[in-house]
């Protein structure tokens, strides 16, 4: 954020009383509100006291304070950035030995939208009615349900309620499908490179990834038959690709699977151009995944598969084995959203599009030997790097505090080490910060400088 602007937003905190407290409290304010995004570096004390028109020293007062309570870190060379106490998620691969406060781009996610108190409000008042019941619906809330029947129809998948189970994200149903519909030892069709945790899960399940290759022109046609095969044609992970709807028709026309998988994550986020035919409406074989972690709020763990009421009864009954059911408040706030998607998905696809630009901008200047696709939709980049490891620089980045996932990890055998995928979670005005440190980062490793860690493998 702007100096000028951050002063302008700390004045009616500057009314009375002393004027650090006054300072301390609106920056708290601010990040309280999602006004100051988590992990924002603060103007100099110097800055923002010539700003405020005060004394260095009550800006000083101001920060040791945030400092004291958890709002906010400081570190010599890195300037002081916004934090909220007990905020960071506490990763499973966290190395005890890293940096005090890491700048994590291994997530592509974006804070919750401004829609989502008021959804959270009103879902607490449909509550009210459900609370004689048990709370458990292994096929989902009907009212969710009826609700992404009603969000899928109007994106041009005719939909009926009965063919909507609600999970707990869109993962969730990929792991469901597995388990119910292949056997240890089948072929799984995915992308290369593809979402990580997708092959995660058929290695979970102990299936043979197949590699489908998917490069900057778009998605080779598929050889090899599969059980079951996984496609994202909406914002591809991590390429950002859109497919058209005459590359939807070969890739169905080739495939040989009896179950095909339409992963529908990024599909509300188009960037370039308008919406393609879904798959599903192609091809009676297309199960449909949904997810409102992406285009919505990631701490919303919901998500829905959408096929047959037969296939769905099989996934229901499996599910029984595993979690029972999704969360009956987390689905109103869900249905809430989805009443409002046009007004949410505005938002988000302008601050994406916003984001995406300044990263590329940024990119292009900072390291103007990087290749980077220009995605289509979705909310990554993805990036060649000339002729060094991105296993490397990834381990170097970490080092100077900012956690990135080197392109090993979106594969099926490990290739792709000259590549790296970066989130558009990075807000615009922060884009050439991150630009110039993955610019020392790829200093070290072009001098070869030693590192002590590998990068991580929790990715989202």
């Amino acid at each position: 954020m702007r100096t000028d602007r951050l002063a302008e937003l700390l004045s009616p905190w500057l009314v009375g009383g002393p004027a650090y407290a006054g300072v301390a409290a609106g920056v708290r304010g601010l990040a309280l509100d999602g006004r100051l995004v988590v992990g924002s570096r603060l103007p100099s004390e110097r800055q923002l006291a010539a700003a405020l028109g005060r004394s260095r020293t009550t800006v000083t007062a101001a920060y040791d304070v945030l400092r004291a309570e958890g709002y906010l870190h400081s570190a010599a060379g890195a300037g002081s950035r916004v934090l909220l106490p007990s905020s960071a998620p506490v990763r499973p691969d966290a190395d005890p030995g890293e940096p005090a406060v890491v700048e994590d781009l291994t997530v592509a996610a974006a804070p919750a939208p401004a829609q989502l108190l008021d959804a959270v409000a009103g879902a607490t008042a449909d509550l009210r009615p459900l609370l004689a019941g048990y709370g458990l619906h292994p096929f989902g809330l009907p009212a969710l349900r009826t609700a992404v029947a009603v969000h899928l129809t109007r994106r041009g998948l005719g939909t009926a309620p009965e063919q909507v189970l609600v999970t707990n994200g869109a993962l969730a149903g990929w792991d469901l499908l597995l388990r119910t519909v292949t056997r240890p030892g089948q072929r799984a069709l995915v992308e290369q490179p593809t979402y990580p945790a997708a092959l995660d899960a058929v290695a979970a399940n102990h299936l043979r990834p197949v590699a489908l290759p998917v490069s900057a022109d778009g998605w080779e046609l598929p050889v090899a038959a599969a059980e079951i095969a996984l496609l994202t044609p909406d914002g591809q992970n991590p390429t950002g690709l859109l497919a058209d709807d005459a590359q939807r028709r070969a890739l169905l026309a080739a495939l040989d699977a009896p179950v095909v998988v339409a992963d529908e994550t990024f599909t509300e986020l188009v960037l370039d151009g308008g919406p393609r035919t879904p798959m599903a409406a192609l091809d009676r074989r297309v199960v449909t995944l949904g997810s409102m972690s992406k285009a919505y709020w990631s701490g919303l763990r919901v998500g829905w598969v959408r096929a047959d009421p037969p296939l769905l009864a099989r996934l229901a009954q499996v599910r029984g084995t595993i979690d029972l059911s999704s969360p009956v408040l987390e689905q109103l706030v869900a249905a809430r959203l989805l009443a409002v998607a046009d007004e949410v998905l505005a938002d988000r696809v302008a601050w994406l599009r916003a984001s995406r630009d300044a990263l590329l901008t940024a990119l292009a200047e900072r390291l103007p030997d990087w290749r980077v696709v220009r995605p289509q939709a979705g909310a990554v980049l993805w990036a060649r790097l000339p002729g060094y490891s991105s296993t490397r620089l990834a381990a170097h980045a970490l080092d100077l505090g900012l956690r990135v996932t080197p392109g090993p990890r979106f594969t099926v055998d490990g290739t792709a080490d000259r590549r790296l995928r970066l989130p558009l979670s990075v807000p615009p005005d922060r884009a050439d910060e991150v630009a110039l440190l993955l610019a020392a980062a790829q200093e070290r490793t072009v001098a070869g400088a030693d590192t002590r860690r590998i990068p991580a493998r929790w990715t989202a």
